[in-house]
């Protein structure tokens, strides 16, 4: 070759290993990683046989791709098939390295391997690439092994090349200009790989960082942290059925793998601003519960009361008082207590509607007299008749205020983070699973067209769950028929999406859902029609 046509080989060489460095560098699939670098050092050398090693958590050499061109191998990588060898061992045992093997020395020492003929090479153990050749018909003879190297200089894995060929598919020594040019490869190579897995741990990292936020909220209630975890399930088993419709308002949506993994973060991030939410509110089960449910402080009035009238009628009955208007008086009075008691209890549970007849009498039962401590008061306290009367759920509505500033508490924390460009919409997806399309949702009253069609899946997704989740303290699970007959109201009144309502039914991601996750109990069938 001239020194011309030398000059251009080089440049076209230098000109291709850019080319691979930027498409190393841009490609997310870790077995096309693998798969672009071996045939690139195929366009080097020619080599007709490749095997790539990666360096696995024991210390040891996976097979991750094998190829032999003419004896048409392929196994790993994106081929599918299981490459049936079990890992290279580096240490034979505990102070003894594996030097025999030509990967494990690479792996171990750092440095490149090339040899002209394995039949003939001292120093390394090819009795079962023998054994190999002959099963199959094979010569293996020039072999280069290449060291992968981390940008902290730590070995990642191994490329070994067998058997180069010449122009006429003659089997020739890899030079040393291949074995410059391999290595450089090689460099490349293993800063892409290095990369990628870098991403990919800071990624797991960063998933581990959000359900860390999940658990937390679950050991602080028992009640919610099953919830930060269904509400994903729901919302990308909805997402993927709108992305699969093909007629209607949404036939054009559609999602990238980037834009699927971006919902999916955000909807386990829908609630995280309930770390900052009091407990008792959070798990107010009954309309008196505080740190303990206040029912049984009534109770022990409820006795006091009893007990007085009890002390009137023997006080009566110490006087000779044989009159048996005072018998059936005490019994009546007995009576009515015990009754007022159950009442009370009853209101202390949470409903949907409270008729205000059973409001006045709460308040009159709170009017009734009794003697504590030697100081005559009210049997309820104004705080008590307060809660008693709320009129539906369990919650006052400044606690209800407190339950509806978790919302806002998720989206100023969702907003401090600074997001990759793939992650940039979290907040809003997240924040939006309160918003109603009418503008009468929260935080911010959005309407329909300042939504994005993923905060209107969310919200589907956060009622549904709510609405048969079977852990809540003040209610039991709703059946299907029940949840998604409220959820046919809600639509009506514009509260979530029609047309999302229509997919969640018709996609039967109600129903997939339920299988997995709503007791047998709740499961019942009714008409999908109308609901819709």
């Amino acid at each position: 070759m001239d020194a011309l046509n030398r000059i251009k080989f080089l440049e076209d060489r230098l000109h291709r290993l850019s080319e691979i460095g930027m498409a190393l560098s841009t490609e997310k699939d870790t077995n096309v990683l693998f798969e672009m670098i071996l045939d690139e050092a195929k366009n080097i050398t020619n080599a007709d046989g490749r095997t790539l090693y990666s360096k696995n958590k024991e210390g040891n050499l996976n097979f991750e791709i094998l190829r032999t061109d003419s004896t048409n191998i392929i196994m790993g990588g994106t081929s599918g098939i299981q490459i049936p060898y079990y890992p290279v061992k580096l240490w034979i045992e505990k102070d003894c390295p594996n030097q025999k093997n030509v990967s494990a020395y690479v792996a171990l020492t750092g440095e490149t391997v090339n040899i002209e003929d394995a039949y003939f090479e001292k120093g390394f153990d090819f009795e079962g690439t023998k054994q190999f050749d002959k099963k199959n018909g094979y010569r293996s003879k020039s072999f280069l092994a290449v060291p992968l190297k981390n940008h902290e200089n730590e070995i990642i894995g191994v490329m070994q090349l067998i058997n180069a060929q010449n122009d006429k598919g003659e089997v020739i020594p890899f030079s040393s200009e291949m074995q410059e040019q391999i290595e450089s490869l090689a460099s490349q190579g293993a800063v892409a790989l290095t990369n990628k897995r870098l991403v990919e741990e800071l990624k797991t990292l960063f998933e581990a960082f959000i359900k860390l936020i999940a658990t937390a909220i679950d050991k602080k209630s028992e009640y919610t942290g099953g919830h930060c975890e269904r509400v994903p399930k729901i919302t990308m088993m909805l997402a993927d059925a709108v992305a699969k419709t093909k007629t209607g308002r949404y036939k054009d949506f559609s999602m990238t793998e980037d834009e699927r993994y971006e919902l999916y973060i955000a909807a386990w991030l829908h609630d995280c601003g309930k770390v900052a939410t009091p407990p008792h509110v959070v798990d107010k089960g009954t309309k008196l519960e505080t740190i303990f449910d206040r029912i049984e402080l009534i109770k022990t009035r409820m006795e006091i009361l009893k007990r007085d009238v009890e002390i009137q009628f023997l006080k009566r009955k110490l006087s000779n008082v044989k009159d048996l208007k005072y018998d059936e008086e005490y019994l009546k009075d007995i009576n009515q207590l015990n009754s007022d008691m159950k009442f009370l209890e009853q209101c202390n549970i949470g409903g949907e509607y409270m008729e205000t007849e059973l409001q006045s009498r709460v308040i009159s039962i709170g009017k009734k007299k009794l003697k504590l401590y030697g100081k005559e008061q009210q049997f309820l306290s104004d705080n008590e008749v307060q809660n008693l009367n709320i009129a539906k759920g369990t919650l006052l509505p400044e606690e209800r205020e407190i339950i509806n500033d978790h919302i806002t508490i998720t989206i100023e924390m969702l907003e401090q983070l600074p997001y990759p460009k793939n992650l940039k919409n979290v907040p809003e997806f997240a924040g939006g699973h309160h918003e109603k399309l009418d503008g009468t949702g929260y935080p911010k009253g959005l309407k329909s067209n300042q939504m994005s069609t993923q905060a209107k899946i969310m919200a589907i997704a956060d009622i549904y769950e709510a609405l048969t989740a079977a852990d809540r303290p003040y209610k039991d699970g709703k059946n299907l028929s029940t949840a998604m007959r409220i959820m046919g109201f809600m639509k009506n009144d514009y509260h979530i999406d029609k047309d999302l309502f229509e997919i969640f039914v018709k996609s039967g991601v109600y129903k997939e859902y339920a299988k997995e996750y709503v007791s047998e109990e709740q499961i019942d069938s009714f008409e999908e029609d109308s609901v819709l």
